[in-house]
């Protein structure tokens, strides 16, 4: 029996019609991009089109697509990037930020920059009186995701960006899992760069974009040729380019019928959840429609996760980027839950495929478990 997948805001499987759109590039089209033969052309127009097809599911020009490895890499290259052309002063992010953006951060607060990590309440939204006291101080560089990986939680990006920029700061979004559950439009978000990611919307691992202002200077983190514009150097990775510009294009297409469908079966999800006493994380505040995030006082996460996966099931219990690191989430002791309850944290994210039969089977077999691990609590007290 082939196991259930509720993990796919740590990836996504490839869609066929990006595998088909790939194939062409993994074989006879195999030219470098930057070379100006027959070959070469061919596979220079096929990263042109990606580019076109990046815009537009973000709302943005083509000019302002630069293709990059990772969201991790994107991330990277603004932060630092941003900074090599900035007079040392304040970055801010919030306290909920995945690690690539926390930790160059914390790299620029090592090298004269001062950092203010953004509170936010027990729902995951930003405070925005503790963004404003941070906007006093002189601010280079802002940056906050507009939906949280772990507990799906939705800032309101065009707010934060319209202060930012006011105070005179560039202010970039890491959009990684919003891309193709919700809408995503550069223009409207009003910020200075955006961050997204092929592998969490059915494309290739290894292909992500930065899209930038084109009025925003930052420096290369990989010299060598020009390419990208000379912001990241390397050979282009044609194939998964290519399966980045089909994924993107298939999410502007159909992202409101999946956000409708994978709602309903979160909604399903979260009605057994409660019923079973679980503590659901940010259920208060707007979330993407496929993520719920929850914990039993007593349990483990990582127990859960391992049982779970016995039972057929594949959830997370927090960021698959963080999956080595011990402890309570960061994310949900920023919200102000108990550690003790932060630690059993379980994070299901629905995809395409799921099916409200696989959520009720999935509550079954939790319940059973929980049930067992309870018993097992209490004979060792």
């Amino acid at each position: 029996m082939e196991p259930v997948y509720f993990d796919h805001n740590a990836t996504t499987p490839l869609d066929e019609r990006v595998r088909e759109a790939m194939l062409p590039y993994l074989g006879q089209e195999f030219g470098n991009a930057s070379s100006r033969h027959a070959l070469g052309t061919r596979a220079r127009k096929a990263v042109d089109r990606a580019r076109e097809q990046v815009a537009e599911a973000v709302g943005a020009q083509p000019s302002q697509v630069v293709f990059v490895s990772g969201g991790s890499e994107a991330n990277n290259l603004f932060i630092k990037g941003a900074a090599a052309f900035l007079k040392a002063s304040q970055i801010v992010v919030s306290a909920i930020e995945h690690p690539c953006v926390a930790k160059p951060a914390q790299e620029l607060a090592r090298q004269g920059w001062s950092l203010h990590r953004i509170a936010v309440d027990e729902s995951g939204r930003v405070d925005f009186g503790d963004y404003e006291t941070a906007l006093a101080r002189p601010t280079g560089i802002v940056s906050v995701m507009l939906a949280n990986n772990e507990t799906g939680v939705v800032q309101d990006v065009a707010r934060i960006a319209a202060r930012g920029r006011a105070a005179g700061a560039w202010v970039h979004t890491d959009a990684v899992q919003a891309l193709g559950k919700m809408q995503v439009d550069f223009r409207e978000l009003n910020v200075h760069a955006l961050t997204v990611s092929a592998h969490k919307v059915y494309g290739p691992k290894g292909a992500a974009a930065l899209v930038l202002d084109k009025r925003v200077s930052v420096k290369s983190l990989i010299s060598g040729g020009g390419h990208e514009g000379g912001l990241r150097a390397g050979t282009e990775n044609v194939p998964a380019i290519v399966g980045m510009g089909v994924a993107c294009e298939l999410a502007r297409a159909r992202w409101r019928e999946d956000a409708q469908r994978l709602a309903e079966l979160r909604d399903r999800l979260e009605r057994g959840l409660a019923a079973l006493g679980a503590a659901i994380f940010g259920r208060g505040a707007p979330r993407l429609p496929n993520t719920s995030y929850f914990a039993f006082e007593g349990i483990e996460g990582e127990t859960l996760v391992i049982e779970l996966d016995r039972r057929g099931f594949c959830v997370a219990s927090g960021s698959a980027c963080s999956s080595l690191k011990t402890g309570p989430s960061d994310v949900l002791l920023a919200m102000g839950v108990a550690p003790e309850l932060a630690r059993g944290a379980v994070r299901v994210s629905l995809g395409r495929a799921n099916t409200p039969a696989q959520v009720d089977a999935f509550l079954e077999a939790l319940k059973a478990v929980v049930a067992r691990l309870k018993r097992m609590t209490a004979m060792a007290v």
